[in-house]
């Protein structure tokens, strides 16, 4: 390689110099610069997308609290700052006391909306449910007041979310697919027209635990009945009937039968006529019978133990009163053995209600058994 000439090594000199000079400016001008913007902005700050030391534990955007947002405003002195806004109120949840709603023994829908629904939109959707076929109850929030309250088809207030319910199973039998239909279609319908969200169980899951519920009260439905009949083929008066019974703490009501109630006014014991004609306050004076059933409804009753020793002790009394013979449902003479039966068989049912959840006697029980 030829030796570089004297002008060549006097260009790279040069040209080394000027770098060198650039360099050098650049970092006054720089530093110049800096200056200029602390003395305008003060102290460099933080930038918060990628400061990564760790957070204050329960501050704003830290780890398993909540994450609110900020909003600029101006305070008193026209200063902005930030001021935290506060997270909407959540809808309470509806107490189990309101409208008696069980998802034990209701299907049970959702219905919400932003804007309030009117008295006239709310009174739609519960006629729709009505319509069905079926026992039915219903809640509402009512957004002005910030409560739950059982409402129905009379309603005059205004409310953002309602609690919909149809019973799955009762003595009538269990909730049909038919009833379901009508229930979820009606609501969706009304749902679209008044922009509102709806809930909806599933419909298959809704049918199958009514076809269960029904087997199950199906089961333990006993009522358990002790007879007084006449000892020689005459009738019982109906006025002497009236007088005895009532003194043991019955009254006669409307359907024809005589109740022995609870301090609660639930019916323990009821008395009726064997006969096809019913005890009625216009004709029970002029009538007779050849006998009267004692009978205690298990499900219904929460003391059913105490309302069958009762039961006993009134068929007792009665018989003897009256002349007449206590008998069981085969006409044959109610003895101690046969009372045993009937303890056990008491027993049974209760075992069986308590397992299941339903108490006997309970607001559950009262439902499914009606």
């Amino acid at each position: 390689m030829p030796a570089m000439s004297d002008l060549q090594i006097s260009l790279l000199a040069i040209g080394a110099l000027v770098i060198v000079c650039v360099l050098v400016y650049n970092s006054v001008q720089q530093r110049r610069l800096q200056r200029k913007l602390n003395d305008s902005f003060g102290d460099p700050r933080e930038d918060v997308l990628i400061d990564e030391r760790p957070r204050v534990p329960g501050a704003a955007g830290a780890q398993g609290s909540v994450d609110e947002r900020i909003e600029p405003q101006l305070d008193a002195a026209g200063n902005t700052g930030a001021v935290a806004q506060p997270a909407a109120k959540p809808t309470p949840e509806v107490p189990a006391s309101i409208a008696n709603i069980d998802e034990t023994i209701d299907c049970v829908a959702t219905l919400s909306s932003d804007a309030p629904l009117t008295a006239a939109q709310v009174s739609e959707v519960l006629s729709g449910i009505a319509a069905c076929g079926r026992t039915w109850r219903a809640a509402g929030y009512n957004a002005g007041s910030g409560r739950w309250e059982e409402i129905n088809r009379a309603v005059t207030g205004q409310y953002s979310r309602l609690r919909l319910a149809l019973q799955l199973a009762n003595r009538g039998g269990p909730l049909s697919a038919v009833q379901l239909g009508a229930f979820c279609d009606g609501l969706n319908m009304l749902a679209t027209r008044f922009s509102a969200s709806l809930q909806l169980p599933d419909a298959d899951k809704v049918l199958a635990e009514a076809k269960a519920l029904d087997n199950f009260c199906v089961d333990v439905d006993v009522a358990i009945g002790i007879n007084v009949i006449t000892a020689e083929g005459e009738g019982f008066s109906g006025a002497r009937v009236r007088a005895l019974v009532e003194s043991e703490g019955f009254k006669l009501e409307p359907d024809g039968v005589f109740h022995l109630e609870d301090a609660d006014e639930n019916t323990l014991l009821t008395i009726l006529n064997q006969e096809a004609t019913p005890f009625l306050q216009e004709s029970v004076s002029g009538m007779t019978t050849k006998g009267i059933t004692i009978l205690l409804d298990v499900p219904r009753v929460a003391d059913a133990e105490g309302a069958l020793q009762r039961m006993f002790a009134v068929g007792r009394s009665l018989s003897v009163t009256l002349k007449g013979r206590l008998v069981d449902d085969n006409r044959a003479t109610l003895t101690a053995s046969s009372m045993e039966k009937i303890h056990q068989q008491l027993r049974d049912v209760h075992t069986a209600m308590n397992a299941r959840g339903v108490a006997p006697g309970s607001t559950r029980a009262l439902r499914l058994f009606s």
